[in-house]
C-alpha cells in the first residue's frame, strides 16, 4: 500500500458527484486547502453522524478558504440516498471511488460482512475513512487514515488547526521517509 507523505503530490483523481457532474482534484483552486473526507458509505452510522457534522461546518471551512469533498466507494444510488437521508444539501458527495484511487491515496479497504447495526447491507468491499488537507499546489499538507469507522478527527479542531497553520505559515510535518 502506498503511504502519502506531506509535501508530496497527492495523486489526481476524478469521481462522479451525487446529483450530477464530476469532481477532479486537479480542477480545484482553493485559497488555502482542499479537504478530502473519505467515508465508508451509506451502511455506516458513524459516517452519517460525521458527515452531518461536516455539513453543519461547511461554511466554517469555506470562510477559511477550504474546498470540501465527501467521497466513498458507494454506488450512485447509495451516495444519493446518503446525501438525501443524512441531509447534506451543501456538500459535494462523490461516489464510485475506485480501488486503484483508494490504494493510491493509501486508504484501507474492507470486505463487507452483512448488515450493519442500522440494518443496511455493507457492499462487497469498500474504503475505510481518511481525511486529507491538500494545498493548492496539490501537495499533501496533513492526513489521517483509519482502519475503523470510529475515532475520527473532530472538524472543530481542524478549523482551529487551519487557523493556526495559515496565520503562522506552519509547514507540513511528517515528510521524512
Amino acid at each position: 500500500m502506498n503511504v502519502l507523505k506531506p509535501r508530496m503530490p497527492v495523486p489526481d483523481f476524478t469521481v462522479p458527484v451525487a446529483g450530477g457532474g464530476t469532481w477532479a482534484l486537479s480542477d480545484q483552486s482553493p485559497e488555502n486547502f482542499t479537504m478530502l473526507v473519505f467515508y465508508r458509505g451509506l451502511h455506516c452510522p458513524v459516517c452519517a453522524t460525521y458527515m452531518k457534522e461536516l455539513q453543519r461546518m461547511k461554511q466554517d471551512f469555506a470562510d477559511r478558504g477550504v474546498i470540501v469533498l465527501g467521497a466513498s466507494s458507494d454506488t450512485e444510488e447509495r451516495a444519493q440516498q446518503a446525501k438525501d437521508e443524512w441531509k447534506l444539501p451543501d456538500l459535494d458527495i462523490a461516489y464510485g471511488l475506485s480501488v486503484e484511487d483508494a490504494q493510491a491515496l493509501g486508504l484501507h479497504r474492507s470486505a463487507g460482512r452483512g448488515k450493519t447495526s442500522i440494518g443496511i447491507e455493507e457492499p462487497a468491499e469498500f474504503s475505510e475513512p481518511g481525511l486529507f488537507l491538500v494545498r493548492p499546489d496539490q501537495t499533501l499538507y496533513w492526513s489521517n487514515i483509519s482502519t475503523m469507522p470510529f475515532a475520527r478527527p473532530h472538524f472543530r479542531e481542524i478549523t482551529g488547526a487551519i487557523d493556526f497553520a495559515v496565520a503562522n505559515d506552519y509547514p507540513a510535518r511528517g515528510e521524512l521517509v
